[in-house]
């Protein structure tokens, strides 16, 4: 007598055995470069998010179905597998996947479609129509000349966009883009790289912080690389360990992955973070060349928050050698 399979998994057979080509679903042919594929599941993720498509179940299927497949096609090994045994040959990591797509959009974050120059998920709280409309080349770009700031306001959610275009002197020189509110709005600096469609793909975002009177936000493409502090990346491991909080405090400082900026058109944007109301805000671009000895002292800075974390990785190691034996032995009291 054959076994009993409960509902749940009849279902996940009947899921499997109706899944589509990754290729087809994603609107790509089988010999399709890494970076048309990325560029097709781009678009598509976008189009279907759950942050544009609300309750929709077909919506949510349709984003499932493209982050899916991009998985496969997007990992050279398991694109291999695919191509020679179809999808039992990645049978097991796309099971795991598909646990993992539940969360996607319960978040409101566009975990799966913007990539870093590394290939890692940018998480972004950006609004996907924004994102959508940048990469569809839908958006207006205005001129940023350097040393000439611009002060405007910008609705919740939405963004403005400026170009900025740099010579080869100032490339090497070194730059800098810069945004303050002084009613200490949040906002997000954002830095896009154009895609060969002439649309625009988020590579780079700056959350605003409080410094003083004011909310600020910069980027800077020095040549070297500068830090900035995700305070998430202390949040969780305090959360996990609470002696971490004090070994962590510096993990939390991450380099910029751009350290400097080719000759030719740069765009950067300011986007709304405010829940309720609009933002106040002046953005302003400025070449690195007059602050030389700005410019050192920062990288001497930076140089010493490395210096300090690894001491404090070291001191970490030897702290726990210690404490592991004196727990054990406080137990037997």
């Amino acid at each position: 007598m054959p076994p009993h399979r409960s509902k749940s998994e009849k279902n996940d057979g009947i899921a499997k055995h109706l899944r589509r080509d990754p290729y087809e679903v994603l609107g790509v042919l089988r010999n399709s470069t890494d970076q048309e594929i990325k560029s097709a599941y781009r678009k598509m993720a976008l189009k279907y998010h759950p942050d544009k498509n609300g309750n929709d179940p077909v919506a949510a299927d349709m984003f499932k179905e493209v982050t899916f497949s991009y998985n496969i096609l997007s990992d050279p090994d398991k694109r291999r597998q695919y191509d020679t045994a179809g999808f039992e040959a990645v049978e097991a990591d796309n099971q795991e996947l598909e646990l993992d797509l539940s969360s996607l959009g319960a978040v409101n974050t566009m975990f799966a479609a913007l990539f870093s120059k590394l290939g890692v998920p940018i998480k972004t709280t950006v609004s996907a129509t924004v994102l959508e409309e940048a990469l569809n080349g839908a958006v207006i770009v205005r001129p940023l000349q350097l040393g000439q700031p611009i002060s405007r306001k910008v609705e919740k959610q939405c963004a403005h966009f400026y170009s900025v275009t740099i010579t080869e002197d100032e490339a090497r020189d070194g730059f800098v883009c810069r945004v303050q509110s002084s009613d200490k709005s949040k906002f997000k600096l954002l830095y896009f790289e154009l895609e060969e469609n002439g649309g625009l793909s988020l590579a780079l975002q700056e959350d605003s912080a409080k410094t003083g009177k004011v909310t600020s936000a910069g980027m800077y493409f020095l040549g070297f690389p500068v830090y900035c502090l995700d305070q998430t990346t202390n949040s969780v491991a305090a959360a996990k360990d609470p002696d971490a909080a004090f070994f962590k405090k510096l993990d939390g400082f991450q380099p910029c992955e751009i350290t400097e900026l080719k000759p030719g058109k740069h765009v950067f944007a300011v986007y709304g973070d405010n829940f309720f109301k609009s933002v106040s805000y002046t953005i302003e671009a400025i070449c690195a060349a007059p602050f030389i000895e700005e410019k050192e002292n920062l990288r001497a800075v930076e140089a010493e928050i490395l210096s300090k974390r690894a001491e404090l990785s070291k001191f970490e190691t030897e702290y726990r050698e210690v404490s592991i034996p004196l727990t054990h032995c406080s137990c037997l009291y």
